[in-house]
């Protein structure tokens, strides 16, 4: 390859002559030099031989004296995606910096929401919005029921009607914004208000780009914010996935958490390998559905912690694409690449802030930023320094917000792909990370139903070269063999209590480390301060925030039509339990005209969907459409070992 050397900085004018660097070309993009303006590839790969420039200098190469791996490595944009989904990596498109927010009402998010838009403004980021649920939204709760005294407003927003979503998203544009919805039991309930309000704005649904949370594995695992049993759970993440495949085709249907996970307590090993193989069963259960893989897999998308052992979160990244790419590839058949792309939301983790000298959390999580974009995330929320101490204020916000602005503007990380790949050390922890990681996949398929015993061996697996895509003979893995039918491994595995028994245990040890002294927090157990002053300002909630929630909602529910929400709370016991809705409300407009029978929306007979989106045109609440559908799916208390 020809190199030529970038033209330096106009600032910097005495570097021309000293390093002896050729004028750019004006073609040259600017972001395809470093700030002393040396050219870079877009990437690199092993086998690059370092070439003469003039004088002393070379091109920046990633192998030492032209050593050449042990194996070859695919470059970024090729199967199994090791080194990043795109070749040009953040080149084209830098990473969507996705801040989360939600407190108070929903008028005091929707003014954090647009201050979050304004700060973003004039860069060319692209942003995105994160919602933040109150407790009893996230439990399924109206504000004025007994178990949401104390906590509406607290810690999110609350949602109780169409009218709080219709305020909560005033005057944003959510068919050019997208918006992301933290919210998991009752996350079919939420999205259906959501596109209720989109409906009742006039924005046509194809427009609306975002994500649903809506991993409900996870919360058995480690969060506890569920409601139904673990079966009638994932049936209504299918639900949600079925209907995201056949009218929302900009949505993410589902986030696959191991965000959650991580902050129970687990080790990077277990959040990877317990994440994926939640997404495994989300696969099979839309399989057994009858819905074909390649129509709904692009739309699937993944969130991980970025916690503090640096090159770790940098592996773990890295080895989940390459093991999401193989099993949808080898283990269910998918032949569209985009099914086998794994999009990643990261957040760094908010386990690893302290409450002690908390500003020392902004380094914190500037680092734990830079490890998730040298993994290659697709969309980052960066934790604001005060989150241990309460919810953050705008201060506290901004800051985050400006850690991902200088790392996307002024570190250089964005004008290679995968930096790091090709590192002996790099390459060897992203395949340890796998094989631990299919070790416990693995653990978990031997508790499904597949029956007939051991899976077949992958299809097609190769041992490194292009095909294998590194990690030596991983890729003829059991936990890469061929998948057929649904297992129900993670619901058997949730009902041994498997999942926690594993986090916990992790979560011990990691402790222990911590009170022995034997692992170092900063300020916590050394470089502590006695005289510790709070340096920072605290975001305070008032209770008059819940007063007046109950105050709108109570008037809501009196200019309501009590007969129509009836009617609507009926059709979502029928649909629940496999029947045909009884009541033609005629609120919806579907496919087939109105009325929100499954079949004629080219769904499965059970999907809930269209009845809850009607329920919230009939102006249902969320606890009462929560309820409906408790009464016939039942509530979940816990398995044997809670």
């Amino acid at each position: 390859m020809s190199v030529t050397s970038g033209r330096p900085m106009p600032t910097q004018p005495a570097m021309t002559a000293s390093l002896h660097h050729a004028p750019t070309p004006p073609t040259v993009d600017p972001n395809a030099v470093t700030i002393s303006g040396l050219v870079l590839d877009a990437s690199y790969g092993p086998g690059t031989q370092p070439e003469p420039v003039s004088g002393s200098a070379y091109r920046v190469a990633e192998s030492l004296a032209g050593e050449k791996l042990d194996r070859d490595i695919p470059p970024p944009g090729r199967y199994p995606y090791t080194r990043g989904l795109f070749p040009e990596g953040y080149r084209t498109r830098l990473w969507t910096m996705r801040q989360f927010a939600g407190f108070g009402s929903a008028d005091d998010t929707n003014r954090r929401f647009k201050y979050l838009l304004e700060a973003a403004r004039g860069g060319k980021s692209n942003t995105g919005l994160s919602t933040a649920f109150d407790l009893p939204t996230l439990m399924g709760r109206d504000s004025d029921e007994d178990l949401s005294v104390g906590e509406v407003g607290r810690c999110g927003v609350a949602i109780d009607t169409i009218e709080d979503m219709h305020r909560l998203y005033a005057d944003i544009p959510v068919g050019q914004v997208t918006v992301s919805q933290t919210i998991n039991g009752p996350a079919a309930v939420i999205w259906a208000m959501y596109l209720a309000h989109a409906a009742q704005r006039g924005i046509p649904w194809n427009q609306l780009g975002g994500t649903l949370q809506n991993d409900i594995l996870k919360e058995f695992h480690s969060q506890n914010e569920f409601i139904y049993p673990p079966d009638p759970s994932v049936k209504l993440v299918v639900d949600t996935i079925e209907f995201q495949s056949r009218h929302i085709p900009r949505w993410n249907s589902v986030s696959i958490s191991g965000y959650h996970i991580r902050e129970a307590g687990s080790t990077a090993t277990q959040e990877l390998a317990f994440t994926l193989r939640d997404g495994m069963e989300y696969v099979e259960a839309c399989v057994e559905r009858g819905l074909a893989i390649d129509s709904f897999a692009p739309r699937l998308s993944f969130f991980f912690n970025s916690h503090n052992e640096f090159f770790e979160e940098v592996c773990k990244l890295r080895a989940a694409r390459r093991i999401w790419a193989r099993a949808m590839k080898e283990r269910y058949g998918a032949a569209s690449d985009r099914s086998w792309f794994m999009k990643t939301h990261v957040q760094t983790a908010g386990c690893s802030l302290t409450e002690q000298q908390p500003l020392n959390n902004i380094v914190r999580v500037a680092y734990q930023a830079m490890a998730a974009v040298l993994g290659g995330c697709q969309s980052l929320h960066t934790d604001s320094m005060d989150e241990t101490l309460g919810l953050p204020t705008e201060q506290a916000v901004t800051v985050a917000l400006r850690t991902q602005q200088i790392l996307a503007h002024e570190t250089g990380v964005t004008r290679v792909t995968d930096p790091l790949g090709g590192s002996w050390f790099i390459e060897r922890l992203t395949d340890t990370m796998e094989r631990e990681a299919l070790n416990y996949i693995d653990e978990i398929d031997r508790m499904g139903d597949y029956g007939g015993g051991a899976p077949a061996r992958a299809l097609g697996a190769g041992c490194g070269g292009v095909g294998g895509g590194g990690g030596g003979d991983l890729a003829s893995h059991p936990a890469y063999g061929r998948r057929s039918t649904f297992g129900r491994a993670c619901i058997n595995g949730i009902n041994r209590g498997y999942f926690r028994r594993q986090i916990a245990e992790a979560s011990y040890r990691f402790s222990e480390e911590c009170e022995a002294g034997d692992r170092i927090i900063v300020g916590v157990n050394a470089y502590t301060e006695s005289d510790e002053k709070r340096p920072i300002e605290i975001l305070q909630i008032s209770h008059q925030v819940e007063v007046e929630q109950c105050e709108r909602l109570a008037s809501f529910k009196k200019r309501r039509d009590a007969g129509v929400v009836a009617r609507a709370l009926e059709n979502i016991r029928d649909v629940c339990r496999g029947a045909a809705p009884r009541h033609a409300i005629n609120l919806l407009d579907g496919p087939s005209g109105p009325g929100c029978e499954p079949g004629a929306w080219g769904l499965h007979a059970t999907n809930v969907m269209p009845a809850l989106i009607e329920g919230s045109l009939a102006n249902c609440t969320l606890g009462e459409m929560v309820q409906a559908m408790a009464d016939i799916y039942g509530r979940y208390s816990g398995g044997p070992e809670w």
